[in-house]
């Protein structure tokens, strides 16, 4: 699975980009965040408030319930706003 960050989350896990290998177990959106925070204190950092963060799954907004798997793509990000 590879993994996206941008923004401040990019600055507080320290990386931009990296592939992972959940355990089996991780088969949501939330359950991937809940492995992420265990990551270490970046990660818990970055993913604190998780009502601060918006996630696309292989570039489609998804939500905590929604499936994840070995070859998707997940982007984690602030709320995006126009102007």
């Amino acid at each position: 699975m590879k993994l996206l960050y941008f923004a401040w989350l990019k600055t507080r896990t320290g990386v931009a980009e990296e592939d992972v290998t959940p355990p089996p177990e991780v088969a949501t959106v939330a359950e991937l965040l809940a492995w992420l925070q265990t990551r270490g204190p970046g990660y818990a950092e970055a993913l604190a408030d998780l009502s601060a963060l918006r996630v696309a799954v292989n570039q489609e907004y998804a939500v905590p319930s929604d499936p994840v798997g070995p070859s998707d793509e997940v982007a984690l990000f602030p709320p995006v706003t126009g102007g």
